[in-house]
């Protein structure tokens, strides 16, 4: 599949916190840091997600914004 969106992270599923509706998706991406996506649970399930799943989380974005630490 061919996608627009520039920012693809690719990583491991490491785990999956279903929900009735929602599911916490955690991937440790390739690098060792670890981002978590919320989606629906009929996702996980249409994409056939589980742990150890490789994916790319793909993330589009409006806007981003910084703070200075």
């Amino acid at each position: 599949m061919a996608i627009s969106a520039r920012n693809q992270l690719v990583g491991t599923v490491k785990s999956i916190k279903m929900g009735a509706v929602m599911a916490e998706v955690v991937v440790q991406l390739d690098g060792g840091a670890e981002i978590v996506s919320a989606i629906t649970a009929t996702s996980v399930e249409n994409l056939g997600l589980k742990e150890g799943s490789r994916v790319a989380a793909v993330i589009k974005a409006t806007e981003v914004m910084l703070a200075t630490a």
